[in-house]
């Protein structure tokens, strides 16, 4: 899904062109391209099904893979190669030489940009193929055993399960039949007879709904009950680091384009170029965000055994609320520079430039944080009742779509409210960071440092 959605992406102002868009060449043409908009769309929402879907057995097979006690190295290599590609993308985006080595790319419909995002694309399909191969191929996993005797629900490591409750249960309690002394002895054939009689009418109750195809979402959505205390607050927090990521993650490199580097993608050729150059510079800032992310991941296991994970996490909020109000200033700036007549060539200054690219690799501290932490304390905090990391993961998932969502849906209108530009989404996203870090302090529960001791990855 991930592969179609990208080539629906980089096609998509071809397919457009195909289906009745505008026909003047996309070197001239500075009007929208309706058709194209549409397809790009349904691209986008593809691409962001399957990177969510992706993500949960990703981790879960992450869980069962290490050991009980490399849960946060575990998280931290996996953090480490997801460092590695975004490196590697954002290298590629950095990058705006992709349509003169690739020229038949471009078309028509699809200029210089374009033509750059098409072959990065496509490289990225080749790197996702090797990369889904390997996994496949070294990922020794063990599968479930289909209609197994005492079936459980899939919530069932979340919750206090009736069917296993009742099993044992019934094997301290039966009733002993009597010998020829009088005596009362356990009568082995009675027990079993009864025990299977207990777990056939618990998976009569439950069978249907345990194989039925809503069966994931409707536990997904019950378990959100009866999880351990702890995970509301983790759901709380992870909820609120979201909320102050993704404004970041949406318009990074519109924000280096169109507020550092004044450019407008629908202004003059002046204006465009201005936008393009701003955006590559923000790619390459995120390339050093990346740098920076691969780097923390190993350190991490470290801090939270001298701090502990509550700690650790609560920093990583209070670094993205300093980074988002560092952001927001920086915009003020620019834009006031810029409308008073300082400075009218390319990101107002040097300075201003410079300063943006700090905080841009700054921001890969706390985002090796977010990618590793949350996770390591969910798998800790669900182990002791039977493990349950998939469907744990699968409800955290909810804590990262849900704040996508408000800020998709949202970001714009916000934005509008007050005079439109980047500003406000990003003083939104400082607020939440803030309030992420102050839950996180008071809230988050203290796991021991030993939960974070690794003697070294475990590859089953």
């Amino acid at each position: 899904m991930i592969s179609v959605a990208v080539i629906i992406i980089g096609f998509s102002a071809d397919i457009g062109y195909i289906l009745g868009d505008t026909k003047e060449h996309c070197s001239k043409f500075r009007g929208t391209r309706t058709r194209a908009a549409f397809v790009f769309v349904i691209g986008f929402w593809l691409l962001d099904l399957a990177n969510n879907t992706v993500q949960g057995p990703a981790r879960a097979l992450l869980a069962d893979l290490s050991g009980p006690d490399q849960r946060n190295s575990a998280n931290a290599i996996f953090c480490s190669w997801m460092a590695v590609g975004n490196i590697l993308g954002f290298s590629a985006g950095a990058s705006g030489s992709w349509h003169r080595w690739f020229p038949f790319l471009t078309s028509r419909a699809c200029c210089a940009a374009c033509g750059n995002l098409k072959a990065a694309f496509l490289v990225a399909v080749v790197f996702l193929t090797l990369c889904a191969l390997v996994t496949i191929y070294f990922a020794d996993e063990v599968p479930l055993t289909v209609n197994q005797p005492n079936h459980l629900t899939d919530s069932a490591p979340l919750l206090d399960d009736p069917q296993r409750n009742a099993i044992s249960k019934s094997k301290h309690d039966m009733p002993a039949a009597p010998n020829a002394n009088g005596n009362k002895v356990e009568s082995g054939h009675e027990s079993d007879a009864n025990l299977k009689h207990i777990s056939k009418k618990a998976e009569d109750t439950n069978g249907s709904f345990n194989d039925g195809p809503g069966a994931v979402l409707v536990n997904l959505l019950t378990s959100l009950r009866h999880l351990p205390p702890a995970m509301h607050v983790v759901l709380i927090v992870m909820a609120l680091t979201w909320l102050s990521w993704f404004p970041f993650f949406l318009f990074d490199t519109d924000w280096m384009g169109r507020e550092v580097y004044h450019g407008d993608p629908k202004g003059n050729d002046h204006e465009v170029k201005f936008y393009d150059q701003g955006v590559r510079e923000g790619a390459f800032g995120l390339l050093l965000n990346s740098v920076v992310l691969g780097v923390s991941s190993f350190l991490i296991e470290p801090m939270c055994r001298w701090i502990g994970s509550r700690l650790v996490w609560a920093i990583s909020n209070f670094i993205v609320f300093a980074c988002m109000a560092t952001t927001a200033i920086i915009s003020v700036i620019s834009v006031r520079e810029y409308s008073g007549g300082i400075e009218h060539g390319i990101g107002a200054n040097q300075a201003i430039k410079v300063a943006s690219l700090v905080v841009f690799t700054l921001l890969g501290f706390p985002l090796a944080i977010t990618y590793s932490v949350p996770f390591a304390i969910t798998a800790e905090l669900t182990a002791d009742s039977g493990g349950g990391q998939g469907l744990a993961i699968g409800v955290l998932n909810l804590a990262i779509v849900i704040p996508q969502m408000i800020v998709s849906l949202g970001a714009g209108p916000w934005d509008a409210l007050f005079g439109g530009g980047n500003i406000p989404a990003f003083v939104l996203a400082s607020l939440s960071a803030l309030a992420g870090g102050v839950v996180a302090t008071l809230k988050l529960p203290h796991l021991s440092s030993n939960s974070f001791r690794s003697s070294g990855f475990h590859f089953g």
